[in-house]
């Protein structure tokens, strides 16, 4: 079994409890042999770090704070997807990571943004933690979020 568990310790990463739902869903739902994670918001403490859209300028979220947001979504959808099967030791990949970042419309870097996200999963899970990919901008996002993203997460 991976020692992915141990690796989160190694990294100094501890997994919040998992963000209760905004409205009608459940965080993550497991079918076969894969998790789903509902949209993960980048809560700290049940609360967001930062509201409004992604971009250069006064008043927008600058991305490089955006890609450390899209780093506690993923943190945050891994804690539903350890809730769901117990132990991040029984994941055998992450399969495909979907990013949405609140856009100003000039703002074109999301690509950028969503890899605060992707490149904690590869620090965790080394070559299991290599995914498919979307990173989408969007006109506004729950609660004014900034970035939301969700997981699609193979175990055994």
């Amino acid at each position: 079994m991976a020692a992915f568990e141990a690796r989160l310790a190694e990294l100094g990463i501890e997994l919040p409890d998992v963000a209760p739902p905004v409205a009608a869903y459940v965080p993550a739902v497991v079918t076969g042999p894969y998790v789903h994670t509902s949209g993960q918001l980048p809560f700290t403490a049940g609360a967001l770090p930062a509201t409004g859209k992604v971009g250069d300028g006064h008043g927008l979220v600058p991305a490089d704070d955006a890609k450390g947001y899209a780093r506690t979504c993923v943190l945050n959808a891994l804690a539903a997807v350890r809730a769901e099967i117990g132990s991040l030791d029984r994941v055998t990949r992450i399969v495909k990571l979907v990013g949405f970042v609140a856009s100003d419309p000039g703002f074109t870097g999301q690509p950028g943004v969503i890899n605060g996200a992707s490149e904690v999963l590869g620090e965790i899970f080394g070559e299991a933690g290599r995914h498919a990919r979307s990173a989408v901008g969007v006109a506004v996002l729950p609660l004014d979020s900034p970035v939301e993203l969700e997981l699609i997460v193979e175990f055994a």
